[in-house]
């Protein structure tokens, strides 16, 4: 990852300090500095005005990472802008890449990505190959179920429903294995796909994290068709995913707390997830964990 603005700010003064004295009649002082020299070649690289931030993100998910077109939006999108600015970046200086869950990982040791906010889960395993900052936002599993279903109140209410999940996810074998032996599993390729099965009366119910349902949810076409349960069984906490060896773990957790202590972590939620959803207020907003 490219420096931050106060390490540019920091090399800067370092390299002013140095020309002065050279200016000031050191042996080899000049009025110039000659094309190539440190000087240049870092004031390309730190920061506002340097090369740029490469950010992971999901390109499918509503409310969270979503690509349409040329846009980007979501609540993970839009944490990723108010860091990278924090770091020194502007938008336009931020590139999104796809970070597909199975890849995300790979895309960090092998310096495809920069940062990845993607509901990235902290997890010990993930650790032993990446680094995490946060959490920023702690998720719970959950349910969607339509306006007006009175009878799915939580993961033990499913017995002879049918409930719908991506296939090889944990988040249906969870329900089955811990909660409820009579639910029928229908395995789909995307969450989308299940969205649009709950929207067409063939499934009764959704279930991954809570936020993630309340992005689909709150998409203007279905026009309130849906509603999370409210009644989350698991504690996923969502972080930065960082190279395994990084420099910046700190900054990135600083931009993180000043996020949720001037109010912008409440009005991206609200923005981004509808004012309808209500994050786990035991749980959110988080405090980032130090960094290890």
């Amino acid at each position: 990852m490219r420096r931050t603005r106060n390490a540019g700010i920091a090399l800067s003064i370092v390299a002013a300090m140095t020309l002065a004295a050279c200016s000031a009649g050191e042996p080899g002082g000049t009025d110039e500095t000659p094309a190539g020299t440190a000087e240049e070649t870092d004031a390309g690289t730190s920061g506002a005005g340097g090369e740029g931030i490469t950010v992971g993100i999901k390109f499918d998910q509503p409310g969270l990472g979503l690509q349409e077109g040329s846009e980007y939006t979501g609540f993970d999108v839009d944490v990723a802008r108010y860091v990278a600015d924090k770091l020194g970046y502007s938008e336009d200086q931020i590139e999104f890449v796809e970070s597909v869950s199975s890849q995300r990982e790979t895309l960090l040791e092998n310096g495809s990505v920069d940062m990845i906010f993607a509901t990235y889960s902290i997890t010990d395993a993930r650790k032993e190959r990446v680094a995490f900052a946060g959490p920023y936002f702690v998720a719970g599993q959950d349910l969607l179920v339509t306006s007006d279903n009175s009878d799915i109140t939580g993961p033990d209410t499913l017995d002879g429903k049918v409930l719908c999940s991506v296939e090889g996810s944990t988040s249906a074998e969870r329900i089955r294995d811990d909660y409820s032996q009579g639910v029928e599993l229908y395995p789909a390729q995307t969450y989308s796909e299940c969205v649009e099965l709950l929207s067409a009366g063939t499934i009764d119910a959704v279930t991954t994290d809570d936020v993630i349902l309340a992005g689909y949810a709150s998409q203007p076409a279905y026009g309130g068709q849906f509603k999370v349960v409210g009644n989350p069984f698991s504690e996923e906490n969502y972080g930065v995913g960082l190279p395994k060896d990084n420099d910046v773990c700190e900054d990135v957790n600083a931009a993180i707390t000043e996020m949720i202590d001037d109010g912008t972590w409440e009005e991206l939620i609200a923005k981004n997830v509808g004012e309808s959803f209500t994050p786990n207020a035991d749980l959110n907003p988080p405090t980032p964990a130090p960094c290890a």
